[in-house]
C-alpha cells in the first residue's frame, strides 16, 4: 500500500482540490493514508483540511520540506511512499501505476511532468521529463520510493532548505534506483508566472551548477533566497 506524504504552507488555494484528486484517481484500498505535514502556514490551510470530512492524517512540523517530508515518512504505514508537493496532480491510476512499478523490481521514481501552460519553453522542459536525465528531475515529478529504500538511504537531508528533492534523487541515480512512469502529472506554472520564465529558469540553473560544483546547503539556499524567495 501506498502512504501520500505532502508538505505544506500556506496552500489553502490548492490543497482541497489536490486532496479531491488524489482520492477521485485512485483505487482507495491501495491508499495506506493520505498525510499532510503543514510547516506553519498562515492562511488557513489546516483549517480547510479539517473541514473537509476526509480522513487526511494531518501532522505539524518545523518548516522546511526535508524535515516535514522526513516526519510524515515516519508516521507512514505503507510499504510505499509517494512524495507530492501540492501544486502537482497526477495522472489516473497513479497509485496502480506505482505499485506497478515496484513489483517489477523498481524501487523508486517519478513520472513525466506537464505544465498548466502552453508556454513553449515549458511545454519542451516538459517534454525532456520522459528520458532518464539526471538534469531532467525535480521535486515537481513527485517522487515514489519503497519505505525500505528511503530509510536505508536516511531520508531527505534535512541540512538542506532548499534543493533537498534533487539531493535525494542524486542518491538513487547513483544506487541505479530510478524509473521514469510514461504517465504525465501535471503541475502549476505559477512561480515561472510570478518570477518570469527566463529568469527563473537562470536561477533553477545556477543552483544546478553551483551544487555540482560543491555548494553547500547554506550556499544554495543564499542564492535561492536572494533570487527567487
Amino acid at each position: 500500500m501506498i502512504s501520500i506524504v505532502i508538505p505544506i504552507i500556506n496552500e489553502a488555494k490548492t490543497i482541497e482540490s489536490l486532496l479531491f484528486h488524489l482520492i477521485d484517481h485512485a483505487t482507495l484500498q491501495n491508499i495506506s493514508e493520505i498525510i499532510v505535514v503543514d510547516g506553519g502556514s498562515t492562511d488557513g490551510s489546516q483549517d480547510i483540511i479539517k473541514k473537509l470530512g476526509l480522513n487526511i492524517n494531518l501532522l505539524s512540523s518545523k518548516k522546511g520540506r526535508a524535515k516535514q517530508m522526513n516526519t510524515g515518512a515516519k508516521a507512514a504505514k505503507g510499504h510505499i511512499l509517494y512524495f507530492l508537493h501540492a501544486d502537482s496532480f497526477p495522472p489516473l491510476n497513479y497509485d496502480q501505476l506505482i505499485i506497478d512499478e515496484v513489483k517489477k523490481g523498481n524501487s523508486a521514481g517519478c513520472f513525466r511532468l506537464k505544465f498548466d501552460t502552453n508556454h513553449w519553453w515549458l511545454c519542451l522542459t516538459s517534454w525532456l521529463t520522459q528520458f532518464s536525465w539526471r538534469a531532467c528531475r525535480g521535486g515537481d515529478q513527485s517522487q515514489f520510493i519503497t519505505k525500505a529504500l528511503f530509510e536505508d538511504i536516511g531520508g531527505f537531508d534535512e541540512t538542506y532548505t532548499i534543493y533537498e528533492d534533487n539531493i535525494l534523487i542524486n542518491e538513487l541515480y547513483k544506487r541505479n534506483e530510478f524509473v521514469v512512469i510514461n504517465e504525465k502529472l501535471k503541475t502549476s506554472a505559477r512561480r515561472y508566472e510570478r518570477h518570469g520564465i527566463w529568469k527563473l529558469q537562470y536561477y533553477f540553473c545556477m543552483i544546478y551548477i553551483k551544487q555540482w560544483f560543491g555548494a553547500s546547503a547554506d550556499d544554495l539556499y543564499s542564492y535561492y533566497k536572494k533570487n527567487i524567495n
